[in-house]
């Protein structure tokens, strides 16, 4: 049975192979010209989205983090690095600042005082939506380091069904192998990428080998296992060199991504355990799937699909064999216990009064299973043991209805250092839609511009949104620089429901289109509760 292969592309016959290369008859010149315009045209799309604003400031805030820059970084330096995103709090950006070269300087200690120097974690206090997130997260993108946002009312007490907080560390070991492994792989990718396309050529040359007609008479006709004779192996290995140059030069081409070949492909062994989830045992399935899957190895089977798909399978493959796992999880171990940034949001629901209807596994029971990774211990993880003695935790609450004061005591001296946020006022709600490199109307502008809109804010325009903002916090509650973006979306809804109406001419926002849009909410102190 003939492979389609073979019947769409019949072969030359044997003597006139190396001539037909050389004559350029068994591949198409200018389909080989289409290829490199081709790959110059791919890379000058890339130069574009590099240089190009929107790219800039897409990967501006991934770019500045590097380690061997990080102990560069003078804590002025920081501080100047978190205005570009964070309006005013500057007793809270000197905090982290600090916090943060103190790392590099006991980087720099003799190893046996390097262990006695403990970071210093910090609590801030203040009201939503002035930036307390937005610091500690901003933070670890300028060093480039681990980080994990977790809510403190997730968590209950040891015991009873929920996550207990040791998943924290667990959870920022997993995100930080994500991390590492996507670095490995963006470096092994070009050699994993060529050895998929060797295996597909292999493949793809096998075939049609199979498929071509054996010359009839001559040396050719001997019997099965007879030895062949010089000249027939001489012209055995030309005709394979003729195909393999033939096959190349078309996969290059992207001519044969919808051709059906049949590659040999492993599958691990991958075991389910459904009934753990949610029950805060998700540790233990996990361990009893990596402990099925070592006992199996992984099977390989033979599987048809097109060449576009065996590319992306084999190039995974490849990809797996050039990684070293175990490398991988040693390096995201030291990197989470040397550099690792834990925000603990919502502190403040987890303080209080004692629970009057039974024990309280969610707030002081929280606040003393948590001791133990805030002064330093050991969690053991399926990846090996982690210590948390040099992790920084930075905690946040509003502390509305409760106090610092109301932590038990243990939590408050694991928590040495204090800022307070303050409230952010009509010029920090005016500052910030300008001056950050994500404000606001810069994301609106380059949103509508995607469809041809030319959307412009006026000085006058801005000043009236955040007249209005910091009016709304004030009359009902006050969630800070958040109000601006309902603020914004009532504003320019018309503009973004009907994109297409407005290319014409430009569009500017100014004072009067701001009170037109946003009249009726504000006079109407119901409907506003629920739309503002």
């Amino acid at each position: 049975m003939s492979d389609p292969i073979a019947a769409e592309t019949p072969a030359p016959a044997a003597g006139e192979e190396d001539a037909a290369v050389e004559q350029g008859a068994l591949f198409d010149v200018p389909e080989a010209a289409a290829t490199a315009q081709n790959g110059s045209s791919t890379g000058g799309a890339d130069l574009e989205t590099a240089s190009s604003p929107a790219g800039r400031a897409a990967t501006a805030p991934e770019a500045a983090p590097a380690p061997e820059r990080s102990e560069e970084l003078l804590p002025a330096e920081i501080v100047h690095r978190l205005d570009g995103y964070i309006i005013g709090q500057q007793a809270a950006k000197r905090a982290v600042a600090i916090a943060l070269r103190n790392r590099v300087r006991r980087q720099r200690l003799s190893d046996e005082m390097r262990e006695e120097v403990l970071p210093k974690n910090i609590l801030m206090i203040g009201p939503t939506g002035v930036g307390k997130t937005e610091i500690a997260r901003r933070l670890a993108r300028l060093t480039n380091s681990p980080f994990l946002k977790v809510e403190a009312t997730k968590f209950t007490e040891v015991g009873y069904v929920g996550r207990d907080v040791e998943s924290i560390v667990r959870d920022l070991l997993e995100q930080t192998i994500t991390e590492v492994h996507n670095g490995r792989i963006a470096e092994v990718e070009e050699r994993a990428r060529e050895a998929a396309t060797t295996r597909i050529l292999d493949t793809l040359v096998e075939t049609e080998e199979r498929a071509q007609p054996r010359p009839r008479g001559g040396q050719s006709d001997v019997e099965p296992g007879a030895p062949a004779s010089g000249d027939d192996d001489v012209s055995r290995q030309r005709r394979q060199r003729t195909i393999r140059r033939r096959m190349e030069r078309r996969l290059n081409a992207r001519q044969l991504e919808d051709r059906l070949i049949e590659i040999e492909i492993e599958e691990p062994f991958q075991p389910a355990f459904e009934g753990f989830a949610g029950t805060g045992l998700e540790e233990v399935g996990t361990s009893l799937s990596d402990f099925f899957s070592q006992m199996a190895p992984p099977r390989k089977r033979s599987k048809r699909m097109a060449v576009a798909d065996a590319r992306t399978v084999l190039v995974e493959e490849e990809t797996d064999r050039l990684i070293d796992m175990d490398r991988i999880y040693d390096e995201a171990i030291r990197d989470v216990e040397d550099d690792g940034i834990v925000f603990i949001d919502e502190v403040d629901k987890i303080c209080g009064q004692h629970s009057e209807h039974g024990p309280d596994v969610s707030g002081e029971g929280v606040q003393r299973d948590l001791l133990p990774l805030l002064e330093g211990s050991t969690v053991n993880t399926r990846y090996g043991p982690v210590h948390t003695d040099h992790l920084l935790f930075i905690a946040a609450g509003a502390f509305t209805m409760s106090r610092p004061n109301d932590l038990i005591p243990e939590m408050q001296g694991r928590f040495p250092i204090r800022v307070e946020l303050s409230s952010l006022s009509q010029g920090d709600l005016e500052r910030i839609l300008v001056e950050p490199s994500n404000a606001l109307t810069k994301q609106y502008t380059a949103l509508l511009g995607t469809e041809g809109v030319d959307l412009r804010f006026s000085p006058a325009g801005i000043t009236e949104i955040a007249r209005q903002a910091y009016a709304v916090n004030e009359q009902d509650e006050n969630i800070g620089a958040r109000r601006l973006f309902t603020i914004l979306e009532k504003i320019l809804e018309e503009i973004s429901f009907r994109a297409e109406d407005y290319t014409e001419d430009p569009v500017e926002v100014d004072a009067d289109y701001v009170s037109s849009r946003l009249a009726d909410l504000v006079r109407n102190d119901d409907l506003r509760k629920y739309v503002l």
